[in-house]
């Protein structure tokens, strides 16, 4: 609307023009006027005593007036309302009778208000499209969890409707305690025509009303992590600027979907095993007695995803290296143990677990996760290696970066970067254990993670391992990796990060070293083939084992595998330990049948020694059973014996009963000498003795918000009470992690437990048990199930 003033006046000045006027607040009770038109001519009034302006006229406009006191007016008369036909400056123009008259139009293109935010809506909901297009529905919370690379969606509820000729509008999101736009933590997104890739861009899709939606595009390097939002308005000269801050935060995921991102993977059925699964097996036992365990990852369970943001957060890793998975990866292998950062795991291989929880009790990441967060960074009694991955796994999944645990039998640790595994014996074949500081665990877990390399040359992109387990420093932490499978198996232990360790842990030779008279060592023999066995994580899509030792290295003793070992050799610290100086015509081989001797039973063994000469050959050999530590680590001897020739070794139930640790594993070591040739014959294999499983059985069909059971079974392998027997029970979608407590189980005794529980979540779902006490370890079971959904399809 435009108002034409006709009004007389004296005015002082010669020539007056009128900008930037203010648009809010001159004309109370009405809307203020796009454009006014005065016109004011000079009738021979008699000059006023306030500077020549009219009471009404100080009245009307007091912002103008110092004086405002006068009521005395009536401008009924003097006011019409016309449409002037163009706008121009106000302007004040000296007449010829030495009058002044305002002949002009004002040109304030007002609003009818300034621009502001009256709410945001983030479209955050699992069921929002948002969620659904990011692979995002299955994650608990309500703010925005999305992936980097990705276009995601707003509506914004504006004070009146959205006028681009007039307004502005931005987008601001801040992530840390310090953003900064030139670190890439604070980011001022523009609304722009058309979206492009790779930038932080807005575009308006939508507008009903006072109803805005905008499409919002992330560039796939973006950082990820926690952001706040807020949105400011404005006039396009940045005038009259209001912002409003959003209730809800955003959550930015790395993001295998997307090509462009560092992590992406191509295959779908891998993205829904090494992302989307919260539920996987983890190996452990040796060689030829592998055993599984299901483990429940849990990354979309409640408190979760929190708890992994304030994992980076506690890492004090700046928030702008935070878009680099090579660093993420690197900073949570730090996080996960507690050995030099106060992380999420205390390792703890001593047996006295009373203070805390057993390693082997855990089944889950997720009661971890969550005590760890509520306790603001207390880290959690116990872990080894299997619960380091089984968590690590979790957070890397939580965050968007394809994981998978992984176990590898007979796992070196190559504690001097001599790139070999070195076993000592004294002049009488005896090991000597102070200077056996190197170790082979029967079984290690540890990770991969899929991402691109572009910090290494080509070729090394892809699966890269991973290892939170608290072993040795890297660069002065305790960490490992990422390293470069493909490195590994290469040879090239140059590549970063720890690529010589753990290519030491699957491709380095076993180097015997018999000391000699005057204090010397001599290599006396050296075995090719003796770590890096059966390298095993679940298969996509089933719970089937697949080994990919193929990856971590070459087919065992072919050219290719033997060039991959002398080329990480040169960068070890013994170059030359691979002549073998005499004839080796004489093996020595140990046996076992079926899956090999039980808990609570003699252990029997063949042991095979074979002449593949033509000629006659005389040995002894030396025997050593003790029990040992997973890790490789013995505890004592328990038998020895000298055997001029044996076939059938016994190891009698009671010599080993009070004596058995963690995993209930044993080493038996042989040594002997050829007495024609001097050959040197060693061995040393490890075994287990095997736990009874639990036996989980569902009772009553599986409808979600239908109260069903499930009886757990369990029988005592033992002729002995088990004292202290507690239960831990959980299953993602049916019951949270929780104890039961048993109590003492009597010798060959059978002991039920029922649980009941409310299904909450449609599909496949699996009830994990463990069993703990301080007689028996590594007792745990599975009951799978598949939920229907409740009546109506609701959930």
């Amino acid at each position: 609307m435009t108002f034409f003033l006709n009004v007389s006046s004296r005015m002082p000045g010669e020539r007056l023009t009128v900008r930037g006027t203010s648009e809010i607040g001159r004309f109370p009770g009405a809307a203020p006027p796009t454009r006014v038109e005065l016109t004011i001519h000079h009738q021979g009034e008699k000059k006023q005593e306030e500077g020549g302006c009219r009471r009404w006229f100080r009245k009307m406009c007091p912002c103008c007036c110092k004086r405002q006191n006068s009521t005395s007016y009536d401008v009924t008369d003097k006011v019409e309302f016309t449409k002037p036909p163009n706008p121009a400056p106000l302007i004040m123009e000296k007449e010829t009778n030495g009058n002044y008259s305002i002949v002009t139009f004002l040109n304030l293109k007002f609003s009818e208000t300034k621009l502001s935010v009256c709410s945001v809506d983030l479209l955050s909901s699992k069921t929002s499209q948002n969620r659904q297009e990011h692979h995002t529905d299955l994650y608990h919370g309500d703010e925005l969890i999305i992936r980097r690379g990705q276009t995601f969606q707003m509506e914004l509820e504006l004070n009146r409707p959205f006028n681009a000729d007039t307004d502005k509008l931005h987008l601001d999101i801040k992530t840390g305690s310090l953003p900064m736009v030139s670190k890439g933590t604070h980011v001022i997104i523009p609304l722009v025509e058309d979206l492009e890739d790779l930038r932080w861009e807005a575009k308006i899709v939508q507008e009903n009303g006072n109803k805005v939606k905008l499409s919002v595009n992330s560039p796939c390097t973006a950082v990820v992590g926690l952001y706040g939002l807020s949105v400011t308005t404005s006039s396009l000269k940045g005038e009259d600027a209001t912002t409003h801050n959003s209730s809800k935060n955003i959550v930015m995921l790395f993001n295998p979907w997307c090509e462009e991102d560092s992590v992406f993977l191509d295959d779908e059925e891998e993205r829904k095993e090494y992302v989307l699964n919260d539920t996987g097996r983890i190996y452990y036992g040796t060689e030829k007695q592998i055993g599984a365990r299901t483990w429940n990852f849990g990354q979309f369970h409640e408190g979760i995803l929190e708890a992994c943001l304030f994992i980076l957060e506690k890492s004090d890793m700046p928030p702008s290296g935070q878009g680099d998975p090579v660093n993420v990866v690197r900073v949570v292998s730090s996080m996960i143990n507690a050995q030099d950062d106060l992380g999420v795991l205390v390792g703890n291989w001593s047996g006295d677990y009373s203070d805390g929880v057993s390693p082997a009790a855990w089944s889950s990441s997720v009661e971890i996760l969550r005590k760890y967060h509520s306790t603001n960074g207390t880290p959690v009694s116990y872990g080894q290696c299997w619960v380091f991955s089984g968590v690590t796994t979790t957070v890397l999944r939580c965050l968007g970066i394809p994981a998978r645990s992984v176990t590898n039998f007979q796992s070196a640790h190559d504690t001097d970067v001599s790139l070999t595994t070195d076993v000592y014996f004294d002049v009488d074949m005896e090991p000597i254990d102070h200077l056996n500081s190197d170790s082979v665990w029967n079984f290690h877990v540890w990770n991969d993670c899929w991402m691109a390399r572009p910090d290494l040359p080509p070729g090394n992109g892809g699966w890269q391992a991973v290892d939170s387990t608290p072993q040795e420093t890297s660069q002065g932490t305790f960490r490992c990796g990422p390293a470069s499978v493909n490195a590994i198996r290469s040879g090239q232990v140059y590549l970063k990060h720890d690529t010589p360790f753990v290519f030491a842990e699957v491709n380095s030779d076993k180097i015997y070293w018999q000391r000699n008279l005057d204090g010397t060592f001599s290599q006396i023999h050296s075995e090719k083939k003796a770590v890096g066995h059966c390298i095993s994580t679940k298969a996509v899509g089933s719970d089937e084992r697949a080994d990919i030792t193929h990856l971590y290295k070459h087919q065992e003793g072919s050219e290719e595998e033997r060039i991959a070992v002398e080329t990480a050799s040169r960068y070890g610290s013994k170059p030359d330990v691979y002549s073998t100086p005499m004839a080796e015509d004489v093996s020595v081989e140990v046996k076992m049948e079926g899956e090999g001797p039980r808990m609570g039973a003699d252990a029997q063994l063949s042991i095979v020694v074979k002449n593949m000469s033509s000629q006659p050959r005389r040995t002894t050999l030396h025997s050593q059973v003790a029990v040992m530590y997973y890790t490789g680590v013995l505890k004592n001897a328990i038998k020895k014996e000298q055997m001029p020739k044996t076939i059938e070794w016994l190891l009698p139930y009671q010599q080993y009963q009070n004596q058995l640790v963690d995993q209930a594993a044993l080493m038996l070591t042989l040594s002997g000498r050829v007495s024609e040739t001097q050959q040197v014959l060693a061995n040393q294999t490890t075994f287990r003795l095997r736990t009874p499983d639990l036996n989980i059985t569902p009772v009553g069909e599986a409808i979600v918000g239908k109260e069903m059971a499930a009886k757990i079974t369990f029988t005592n392998p033992l002729p002995r009470t088990l004292k202290g027997v507690v239960f831990r029970v959980e299953g993602l979608g049916l019951q949270k992690g929780h104890e039961v407590v048993v109590g003492d189980v009597g010798g060959h005794s059978t002991v039920t437990l029922t649980e009941h529980f409310i299904p909450t979540q449609p599909g496949p779902r699996k009830l994990v048990a463990s069993l703990d006490c301080k007689q028996l370890t590594q007792v745990h079971g599975v009951g799978a199930t598949i939920k229907k959904k409740g009546r109506g399809g609701k959930v």
